[in-house]
């Protein structure tokens, strides 16, 4: 019988050569595969025991270098701020509207520009939004520039929203569909769940197929607010939002707009010239006066430690009258001694000064008294009344009495001042952090590079 081969059918001598000699080979590196696969798997089974096993001592010196270096690599460094201004400069043409403008904010943090008409606090809270460009300056949010010299990023791109002084709402769109407005990306079950939740925070719950002109003033300025806390921003700002409010009204919205940023977890900045408003909702105050910040503190300490004469007058009710160092503890004025600490009255003696005196720390109608006052105006005020006494130097003061008391304009009365501290200013002080630019200079910044909008 024929025996039948593998080589090819139809092939030539040389290639059946070639075929064969391919065929040895392979079987030859098979055969070597084979040989040499229980020495790999041998090595494989070695291999493990070849790392010696490390000592207790050993351990624990690795485990104490591994905690060292991790407890090195923590940073140190704080936070960084929501919102910071840094020398920001704002000007219309050849007018500087704000100058040398710098503060922080920290997250979930409520704070407020506070000041007279025509400070620059709402051209301020524009160059924030986006609104108006910078000549000088940076305004970073959560690290970003978002506004420098040559560079605004746009105010639907910032993660901000506004509520205005006259709420901007859209009576075409009934409450629910106003507060969803800019909740466009949410299906429409998620936008209805958060329009719910938000009606039933501001007590307007079951008001959400009601039209704006069927609300009142307040709220409407209630839905302004959801509006913009609706789409949960990195910060809310408002301009003198309650201005067309009754003072009643005005005060309890403060203290519910307050809670209300507080719990949703919404950093925000209040610009307004009413100092009650400012002290019922913010936790940090920046005072500004002819486009410059004069002092950015707690309320308290705007209060109780003015650090410039502006600011103990523009805060609450108080009066400015001469004053000369008498000593360490004692200060002489037109109304008697003044008593307090070394702290309190750091200057030399005889330096001049300028003294707060608030309307509390008077005293009337005492007797016998070494010092007078002439009244000249008076306003009821339910309690109490607010009286304003002109001394014999002719500087004015304004003092407190109950109403039970009824002194006549024209009459004079005795005075004693009971300061609880002094707060004085020598008279050649300067507003510490303002820096008043020469009127009509304007000077813009190179813009910064590249690198530096992230």
């Amino acid at each position: 019988m024929r025996q039948l081969s593998n080589r090819p059918a139809g092939s030539t001598p040389a290639q059946q050569t070639k075929c064969a000699m391919t065929t040895q080979k392979t079987e030859k590196t098979q055969a070597s595969e084979k040989a040499q696969a229980p020495q790999k798997n041998q090595k494989i089974q070695q291999k493990p025991q070849q790392k010696p096993q490390q000592t207790g001592s050993a351990q624990r010196s690795r485990t104490a270098r591994a905690t060292k270096s991790s407890v090195s690599a923590e940073p140190t460094t704080a936070p960084a701020p929501l919102l910071e201004l840094h020398q920001v400069r704002c000007c219309y043409c050849d007018v500087v509207a704000v100058t040398n403008l710098s503060f922080t904010l920290e997250p979930g943090r409520i704070a407020c520009l506070l000041g007279p008409s025509g400070c620059g606090k709402t051209t301020t809270l524009r160059t924030i939004a986006g609104f108006e460009p910078l000549c000088q300056g940076v305004v970073r949010l959560r690290n970003e520039v978002i506004s420098a010299p040559g560079y605004t990023l746009p105010p639907e791109r910032r993660r901000m929203s506004m509520v205005f002084q006259d709420y901007a709402l859209f009576p075409h769109l009934n409450i629910q569909r106003n507060i969803t407005f800019g909740l466009r990306r949410m299906s429409r079950r998620e936008r209805d769940r958060r329009a719910d939740e938000l009606l039933e925070l501001i007590d307007l719950d079951g008001y959400g197929k009601r039209y704006p002109h069927e609300l009142s003033g307040g709220q409407q300025q209630r839905v302004a607010l959801a509006r913009a806390v609706a789409p949960r921003p990195d910060l809310v700002l408002l301009d003198e939002p309650f201005s067309n409010l009754d003072t009643e009204l005005r005060e309890r919205l403060s203290r519910q707009f307050q809670e209300i940023f507080r719990h949703q977890g919404v950093s925000a900045i209040l610009v307004t010239h009413d100092q009650h408003e400012a002290f019922a909702m913010a936790d940090e105050i920046g005072l500004m006066r002819n486009g410059e910040l004069v002092q950015w503190d707690t309320p308290y300490n705007l209060y109780h430690h003015p650090k410039h004469p502006f600011v103990g007058d523009f805060i609450g009710f108080g009066s400015m009258i001469d004053g000369t160092v008498f000593d360490a503890e004692r200060v002489r004025t037109e109304v008697g001694m003044l008593h307090g600490t070394p702290d309190e009255i750091p200057w030399p003696r005889g330096t001049a000064l300028e003294v707060l005196v608030r309307p509390y720390e008077v005293k009337m109608g005492v007797a016998p008294a070494a010092f007078h006052g002439r009244v000249i105006k008076k306003a009821f005020r339910g309690l109490d009344s607010l009286y304003t006494l002109r001394l014999p130097s002719g500087h004015e003061l304004l003092a407190f009495a109950p109403s039970t008391h009824d002194y006549k304009i024209g009459s004079e009365v005795g005075l004693k001042l009971q300061p609880t501290r002094i707060v004085a200013f020598a008279k050649t002080e300067q507003p510490t952090g303002c820096c008043r630019a020469e009127e009509g200079e304007v000077t813009a910044a190179a813009p910064l590079p590249e690198a530096a909008y992230g």
